[in-house]
C-alpha cells in the first residue's frame, strides 16, 4: 500500500493549500490598491468622524485637564484629615515641596502619563483591525470609573480610580484617534487633526469651570455623577461616529517594533517629543499656584488654566491651517520656540494683566505643538503602520509627561521660587525644537522644503 497511488486526502490538502495561496495573492494587491486610492479629504462621513474624534479628546484630555478644580477640593476638604502614614506614602510618589501639593501633582502626572502609555497597545491593535470593541469597552470602563470616583474617600482610592483607571481608559480611547483621522484625510490632515485636538481645549476650558461651580451647589458626589452623564453623551456620540476606513494590512514586527528605530529621523523625533513633554505642561501646571504665590486671589488664579485652554483652541485651529500648507514641523518649530520664551518670562509676572497675557499667548503657542506633534509620524513610515508608530511615540512621551511636573516641583523646592523652574522647562522645550529641526533635516536633506 505504501508504494501505491498518492493518498486522496493528501491530494485534496495540496489543492486546498494552493487555492488559499492563490486567494491570498489576489487579496494582497487588492489591499495595496485600496491604500493607493485617493483619500476622501472631506464629505459628510469624513467630517462626522472628525467630530467624533473631537468628542474623544473632550472626554479624555478635557476631563484630565479639570484636575485643578479637583485638587483644590481634595486638599481643602475631602482629604484634609489624611493620616500621617498616608501622607508619607504620597510623598514617596514624587520629589517636591509639601506633602499635599506634590502628591496630588504626582497623581495629575500619572493621569497625563496614563493617557499616553496605553497608546502602543491600542495603536498596534488598530493597525491589525481591532478597534470598535476595545474602544467600546474603554468607554464603558471610563464612565464606570468616573461614577466610582464619587464614592472614593481615601487617597489610594482616588489614585486607583481617577489616576490609573481613568488615565488608562483615556489612553486606550485617544491612542488611535490620529490614525483614524489619517485614514480619511491626507491633503487636509492638518485641519482635521486641529479640529480633533480642539475638543481637548473645549473640555479643558469648560470642565474645570463646571466642576468648580457645581461642587458648592450640589456637592462633590453629584458633581462627579454629572460629569459621568456628560461622558455618556460624548463617548456615546464617539462610538456612533468614529470608524476606520482602510482595511488592516499585515506589517512586520510585534507590539513594540524596535526596527522602527533604525530610522534615524524617527528615533530623533521620539527623543524630541520626550523632551517637549518634560517642559510643555509646566506653565499650565503651575501658573495658578504661582499667581497665588505672587499675591493674587485664588479665585482669579483658578481661571488662568481655563483661559490658557481657551486660547489653545484658537492656536490649534489656526496652526492646523498652516500645517496643511507649510508642513507640521515648519509650523510647530517657531510656535514651540515662542512657548519656550513664554516659559522663561512666566515667573516674572506679578499682576493680573501679565498673568492673563502669558496664559493667552502660551495657550496659543503650546496648542500648536500639542495638536500637531504626531503629524510628522505620517511621513516617517507606511500609513498601514501609523497606529503602532504613533502609539510607540506616545508611550515614550509618557515618560516626559510623568517626570515633568515632579521635576519642576523639586526645582521649585530647592530654589524657593519659580524662576529656576521656568529656566528648566523653557530650556528642555528649546532642546526639543532643536531635535525637531534635526528630524526635518534628516528627512528633507536640505534647508528648504515642506515637512
Amino acid at each position: 500500500m505504501s508504494g501505491g497511488a498518492p493518498s486522496l486526502v493528501g491530494v485534496a490538502d495540496d489543492e486546498q493549500t494552493t487555492k488559499i495561496s492563490q486567494e491570498s495573492e489576489k487579496i494582497v494587491p487588492l489591499i495595496d490598491d485600496i491604500y493607493a486610492q485617493e483619500y476622501p479629504d472631506g464629505g459628510a462621513r469624513a467630517w462626522l468622524v472628525v467630530f467624533g474624534t473631537a468628542c474623544v479628546t473632550f472626554s479624555t484630555f478635557g476631563y484630565v485637564n479639570a484636575w485643578g478644580a479637583f485638587q483644590d477640593f481634595y486638599q481643602e476638604t475631602l482629604l484634609r484629615d489624611s493620616s500621617a502614614s498616608n501622607m508619607q506614602r504620597m510623598d514617596r510618589l514624587c520629589t517636591g515641596s509639601s506633602f499635599f501639593l506634590n502628591a496630588f501633582l504626582s497623581l495629575n502626572a500619572w493621569q497625563y502619563s496614563m493617557v499616553f502609555f496605553p497608546a502602543v497597545i491600542s495603536g498596534h491593535y488598530f493597525d491589525r483591525g481591532y478597534f470598535k470593541i476595545p474602544f467600546f469597552i474603554a468607554s464603558v470602563v471610563l464612565i464606570a470609573a468616573t461614577f466610582l470616583v464619587a464614592q472614593c474617600t481615601t487617597y489610594w482610592q482616588f489614585l486607583l480610580c481617577q489616576g490609573f483607571l481613568v488615565g488608562i481608559c483615556c489612553g486606550i480611547l485617544f491612542g488611535s484617534m490620529n490614525a483614524v483621522v489619517g485614514h480619511w484625510f491626507k491633503k487636509k490632515r492638518g485641519i482635521a487633526t486641529g479640529l480633533l485636538a480642539a475638543g481637548s481645549s473645549v473640555g479643558g476650558t469648560m470642565v474645570p469651570i463646571v466642576v468648580r461651580n457645581l461642587i458648592p451647589r450640589v456637592g462633590f458626589p453629584w458633581t462627579i455623577r454629572i460629569m459621568g452623564f456628560i461622558l455618556v453623551f460624548s463617548l456615546g456620540t464617539a462610538n456612533l461616529t468614529v470608524r476606520r476606513r482602510l482595511p488592516p494590512k499585515h506589517v512586520p514586527g510585534g507590539l513594540f517594533h524596535f526596527a522602527a528605530f533604525k530610522n534615524p529621523a524617527y528615533s530623533v523625533y521620539c527623543v524630541s517629543a520626550i523632551m517637549a513633554f518634560l517642559g510643555i505642561y509646566t506653565v499650565l501646571t503651575y501658573i495658578g499656584v504661582s499667581a497665588v504665590h505672587a499675591g493674587l486671589p485664588s479665585g482669579f488664579s483658578f481661571y488662568l488654566v481655563s483661559i490658557a485652554n481657551g486660547a489653545s483652541l484658537l492656536g490649534r485651529v489656526l496652526s492646523s491651517l498652516a500645517v496643511d500648507r507649510y508642513g507640521p514641523v515648519n509650523t510647530m518649530a517657531p510656535m514651540t520656540v515662542l512657548a519656550a520664551l513664554l516659559t522663561y518670562v512666566w515667573p516674572l509676572a506679578r499682576s493680573k494683566g501679565s498673568f492673563v497675557a502669558i496664559a493667552v499667548i502660551y495657550g496659543l503657542t503650546s496648542g500648536a505643538y500639542v495638536s500637531s506633534f504626531l503629524l510628522p509620524l505620517f511621513h516617517l513610515g507606511d500609513i498601514a503602520d501609523v497606529g503602532r508608530r504613533a502609539g510607540m511615540t506616545m508611550s515614550l512621551t509618557a515618560l516626559g509627561a510623568l517626570a515633568g511636573p515632579p521635576i519642576s516641583g523639586a526645582i521649585n523646592t530647592r530654589s524657593g521660587g519659580y524662576g529656576a523652574v521656568g529656566i528648566y522647562a523653557g530650556s528642555v522645550v528649546l532642546v526639543s525644537v532643536a531635535l525637531m529641526l534635526t528630524t526635518r533635516q534628516l528627512v528633507l536633506k536640505q534647508l528648504y522644503g515642506k515637512f
